[in-house]
This record gives structure tokens, C-alpha cells and sequence, in this order.
């Protein structure tokens, strides 16, 4: 009985949270692929044995198009599939900035020290987080990053904007745990940041993260 309620209060808690994202927040929210017992253990909805993100995917390349920004469909579309893992679309609401998960800490330290503007932060199992910033980031951020010096692609920073999505919390991700937030959505950070609030610290810890990988080669 108790293992029954799990996956029960598991499918409860993700349509809860998307409809929160979409009616507190005005996110847009599409739910993607779910995972589902399987011999004793847990397999993607999509039925790919070399799934990469299982249960935490698209379902299809229309995924977008599904999208909505209304707490009343979000509502109708997890009633229909309470397991579903949420996608936030990027290049809507908001831009996200990924980096790995020690830059991410680091950067987060530092800009709480500097007194900077945060909006939201999520990490995920696969050790990467996503600083939520102002759209139009992902046409930006290449461009800041040569201007401090450094390329985003060598140190590990990736801007996502239109036809990208945020893996909402609290989807889990295979066997390898669930989304969390680093740093929760609240009334406070409703007004996200600038990506150049942002660059210069980010970009800092990517590279430092980077030096310091190639010296333990």
C-alpha cells in the first residue's frame, strides 16, 4: 500500500508544481516523457534503451507547440499523465545560462557576495545548473564571454533561448535523482537579471572550473 502512494504523491507534487510555474510565475510548461516500472527497475516512456535523460525528455519534435502558459491546461494535460516530467521552454519567459554544477556554486557564492540581482537556479542530478535570466540571453552570451577574455564553448558555458527547454523541478531523471532548485522561485526574484549582471561571474568560475580540470589530466 505504502509503495503504491509513491509514484501517487510523486504525479500529485509535478502537476502541482506546473501548475504553479504557469500560474504564479507566467512560465509557459509542456510535459514530457515519464518514467515507468519495468523489471524491477525504471525505463523511459519513449521505449529507448540508450535514452539519454530518461523520463525527462520531449515526446515528440512538437513538444513546443504543446506548451502553455494556462494553470487550467497544465492541470488538464498532468491529469491525463500525472508522472509527466516538466519542460519549461526557454527564449519565452526567460533565457537560461547552464554551467556545471561546481562553477554554478561557486558563481552563486560570489554574486550573493557582490550583492548581485539572482532569479532562479535549478541543479540537476546530471550535476548542471541553469541560472534563469531575461530572454534574449542566448543571442548575447558568446559575445560577453569574448569580451572577458575567454570562449564559452572552451569553458563550459551554454546559453539556452528559443527551441530549448528547463527541466522543471521536481522531475527526476532516471535512477540519477530529481531537479531541485537551488535557489527557489519567490516574489523576490520575479524580476530576473540581465545576462551581463551575470556574465562576468559565471564566466569566472566556468574558466576556473576548466583550469583546473586539464591540471588533473
Amino acid at each position: 500500500m505504502e509503495a503504491a502512494k509513491v509514484p501517487q504523491q510523486r504525479g500529485e507534487q509535478l502537476l502541482d508544481a506546473a501548475v504553479r510555474y504557469a500560474e504564479e510565475r507566467h512560465w509557459d510548461v509542456c510535459p514530457g516523457t515519464w518514467l515507468e516500472a519495468a523489471e524491477g527497475t525504471e525505463r523511459c516512456s519513449c521505449d529507448a534503451a540508450d535514452c539519454a535523460a530518461p523520463g525527462a525528455h520531449p515526446t515528440g519534435p512538437d513538444w513546443a507547440g504543446q506548451a502553455t502558459g494556462s494553470g487550467a491546461a497544465a492541470r488538464r494535460m498532468w491529469s491525463r499523465h500525472p508522472k509527466a516530467s516538466i519542460l519549461l521552454p526557454t527564449g519565452r519567459s526567460f533565457d537560461a545560462i547552464e554551467v556545471p554544477e561546481s562553477a554554478g556554486f561557486l558563481a552563486l557564492a560570489r554574486m550573493e557576495r557582490m550583492g548581485l540581482p539572482l532569479g532562479p537556479v535549478t541543479c540537476g542530478p546530471d550535476r548542471r545548473m541553469f541560472f534563469f535570466v531575461l530572454p534574449g540571453a542566448a543571442a548575447r552570451s558568446d559575445g560577453l564571454v569574448r569580451q572577458l577574455g575567454w570562449r564559452a564553448a572552451a569553458i563550459d558555458l551554454v546559453a539556452r533561448g528559443e527551441g530549448h527547454y528547463v527541466t522543471g523541478p521536481p522531475t527526476r531523471v532516471g535512477g540519477l535523482g530529481a531537479v531541485q532548485w537551488a535557489r527557489r522561485p519567490t516574489p523576490a526574484n520575479r524580476w530576473l537579471p540581465d545576462v551581463q549582471e551575470l556574465i562576468s561571474p559565471l564566466a569566472y568560475a566556468c574558466a576556473r572550473e576548466a583550469a583546473d580540470a586539464r591540471t588533473r589530466l
